[in-house]
């Protein structure tokens, strides 16, 4: 395959890189960024793209969230690669914020008791894994259990996704108007430098076949003639 690895990833390589980028946060960001500006659609396209998947980190549909920021783009008439690629505003680093912000203002929205972000994590991880072993037990001869799925629902999950919303909300509308300014101003100033590169080239081209015309008509039979004349 043309874009296959040669050499394959360990497990331990797919895990630690997933929670820190081979070359840093901080490239991978400027890679984002740059992806973001040379998108070929206008500035209010991407903005909207930009804003679904920033909402979606919001949700606590891990594992889902580039095909929910394509869905939301698509359904609101936005980028489809900017949604995908606004889905690294959530990360290791900005994950335990929102999970505890998410986490807080539903439970108080609901009126449950606040869970501690270490028991959050330790939640998800268990339901992934109880999940799994129910999809498994369908088909063979083991009994399933949902009543630690149920719990989970109840404690964690929707506390988490009805206090994302407002957050989430704010969060893709502030991205949405601070995106599009900027979005717009790259893009102008890029056409204006694209303009101004053909123009050049432009010349050049016109004054080299003038070049070319005037050295035709020195060397042609009879010039010199002409010129003394």
């Amino acid at each position: 395959m043309v874009f296959k690895r040669r050499t394959p990833r360990t497990y331990y390589q797919a895990v630690s890189h997933s929670l820190y980028p081979k070359g840093g946060w901080r490239r991978a960001a400027r890679y984002v960024l740059h992806r973001l500006r040379r998108l070929p659609d206008p500035a209010h396209k991407i903005s909207r793209g930009i804003a679904c998947g920033v909402f979606v980190c919001f949700t606590p549909f891990f594992g889902l969230h580039f095909v929910i920021a394509a869905g939301l783009a698509w359904l609101i008439n936005g980028n489809l690669m900017a949604a995908l690629l606004s889905t690294f505003f959530g990360n290791p680093l900005t994950f335990p914020f929102i999970a505890a912000v998410s986490m807080e203002l539903g439970s108080w929205m609901l009126g449950k008791p606040p869970i501690p972000l270490p028991f959050v994590v330790s939640a998800f991880s268990d339901a992934a894994v109880e999940l799994w072993r129910n999809m498994i037990a369908i088909f063979t001869t083991d009994a399933t259990h949902w009543d630690g799925l149920l719990r989970f629902y109840d404690r964690v999950f929707l506390p988490y996704l009805v206090g994302g919303i407002l957050p989430g909300s704010a969060t893709a509308i502030a991205f949405y108007f601070l995106s599009n300014p900027l979005l717009s101003a790259y893009q102008k100033a890029r056409v204006a430098r694209l303009k101004k590169k053909f123009a050049r080239k432009r010349e050049k081209v016109i004054s080299r076949r003038m070049e070319a015309v005037e050295a035709e008509g020195l060397s042609a039979p009879g010039s010199d003639r002409k010129a003394a004349e």
